[in-house]
């Protein structure tokens, strides 16, 4: 065992060992369920934790307490710069609860421990500061109207925003404090309520932030958190008729579930979906920086973002020699529990996804596809993948059309930039890409026609609080980030006043 291996703070193992509840009205509360879920340590597969297993009834309780927040104005009527200070004091005690949370993340999570570190807590803060100013920077226009009566008659008309109610956020397991964050921060800047529903598989940095939330001022009621299952939990907090606003993170196929939900009530929705991100190398890239940008990009959180690239193609000149710098640097990767700050890849989140990782390798070797894969994991009991290189695998292979959200990377040599601008399209998806080149007039053609929400040149995987993300085709609708973040927690009200 490595001696690298951080030590858990006492406050993580007391936060792991309490009889875990629903953040309801501004503190805990018992589930009117009586099951509970288990949460598992994907390093070990060994039971760390156990949450509430929440019934349409609790969740019931959680939106009525939110709509009750809201509509006593005790949030969503407070001066805008009281909320800025309130949510900057919130950012404030993430920051100084960094490592608890950090760690709580890694032993729900499996990520390393660096990863959680630097963008759990560290990116998080930035977004929540962001966020926060964004407060006091909600404004509308004003118009002059040229209605004719009566006559001699004067309009002048102005819109306002005003935040739109009870927000329901779903959040995935991949990254739940930060995408936690994307859901919280932009309904309370807005003067909305929130009822948060954590994955049932990492549910335990929201658990925490819930309680920082009251600690940091926001009223009872005004943040609510469920843990509970998709099927009863989550399908009742997004069918719930006082949720007006359904912000969701997850996959294309419970996406599209919830938009045909939300079509019956008309609820605002957005939705940030999967990705099968392509990038685009052409002959006359940095290699050196295609490799490391591409491996970050691919790799972090073992492939695990929605934004990871996951099929690179490469023009037939330089198509070898980067294989050989991938395949080095695959099989020299470190594996291991992410605790230990020296390894590189660490487990999947969960059981059922190294299975589902599994099938789509399986698939592959019995397509014949040419694989290269590094070290396994140290735990047999623990839920770990290889990393994985798949060369130029058939372009009807699962794993070249579906989001394997796992450390497995496709490489497929390609004649020309036009040839992988067709493949790269070629898919029902458009998150993200990009394109690797030092020729600026090749930049600046292709970037215009690569489908995609984002599209990076030379980087990858690199997002910032003032770009706004989403996706194209069937990634999702919607933004988020950027300066006009907060109009999707709003409504536009238009006011006419004749003088």
């Amino acid at each position: 065992m490595s001696t690298q291996i951080v030590k858990t703070l006492d406050s993580v193992s007391a936060f792991l060992k309490r009889s875990h509840g629903l953040y309801i009205d501004g503190g805990w509360v018992a589930s009117q369920a009586a099951g509970s879920l288990p949460v598992y340590d994907p390093a070990s597969g060994e039971r760390i934790a156990t949450t509430a297993d929440a019934s349409a009834e609790d969740v019931d309780r959680a939106v009525r307490s939110a709509h009750r927040a809201f509509t006593s104005g005790v949030w969503s009527r407070r001066l805008p710069a009281e909320r800025e200070r309130i949510l900057l004091r919130y950012a404030d005690l993430l920051e100084q609860h960094g490592e608890e949370l950090a760690q709580l993340e890694t032993l729900e999570q499996g990520k390393s421990i660096n990863i959680a570190r630097a963008f759990e807590v560290g990116s998080t803060l930035n977004w929540m500061r962001y966020t926060a100013g964004l407060a006091t920077k909600i404004s509308g226009r004003t118009f002059d109207l040229s209605i004719p009566v009566p006559e001699g008659a004067r309009y002048t008309a102005y819109t306002r925003k005003e935040p739109i109610g009870v927000v329901a956020g779903i959040v995935p397991w991949n990254f739940p404090l930060m995408i936690g964050m994307w859901k919280v921060m932009p309904a309370l800047a807005a003067g909305c309520s929130i009822v948060i529903k954590p994955s049932e598989i990492t549910p335990l940095t929201l658990m925490r932030m819930a309680e920082l939330a009251t600690d940091a001022g926001v009223p009872p009621g005004v943040f609510n958190l469920v843990t509970g299952s998709g099927q009863v939990c989550g399908q009742a907090l997004t069918s719930h008729p006082l949720v007006s606003k359904i912000s969701f993170t997850g996959s294309t196929a419970t996406g599209k579930g919830i938009a045909r939900s939300a079509a019956d009530r008309l609820t605002r929705i957005s939705l940030e979906l999967g990705g099968k991100n392509p990038a685009i190398v052409l002959k006359d890239a940095d290699p050196q920086q295609v490799v490391e940008g591409l491996l970050l990009g691919s790799f972090l959180n073992q492939g695990q973002v929605c934004a990871a690239s996951s099929r690179i193609y490469i023009e037939a000149p330089i198509y070898d020699s980067l294989v050989a710098q991938f395949e080095s640097a695959v099989k020299g990767m470190s594996v291991g529990q992410g605790m230990d700050p020296t390894t590189q890849i660490n487990p999947v989140a969960s059981k059922a996804q190294q299975l589902k990782i599994q099938g789509f390798l399986t698939n592959a070797r019995e397509h014949n596809a040419e694989l290269i894969s590094g070290a396994s994991g140290p735990d047999p009991q623990g839920y770990y993948i290889a990393p994985t290189l798949v060369l130029n695998p058939d372009e009807a292979l699962h794993l070249t059309r579906e989001e394997v959200f796992g450390p497995v990377l496709s490489l497929t040599r390609v004649a020309d930039a036009e040839e992988a601008l067709a493949l790269a399209n070629d898919s029902d998806y458009g998150l993200t890409a990009s394109l690797w080149t030092t020729n600026l007039a090749a930049a600046m053609n292709l970037t215009p026609r690569i489908e995609a929400g984002t599209v990076w040149v030379n980087s990858h995987t690199l997002i910032d609080a003032n770009m706004p993300f989403g996706g194209f085709k069937q990634s999702g609708t919607g933004r988020d980030f950027g300066v006009d973040w907060l109009d999707a927690f709003t409504e536009t009200k238009s006011v006419c006043i004749r003088h």
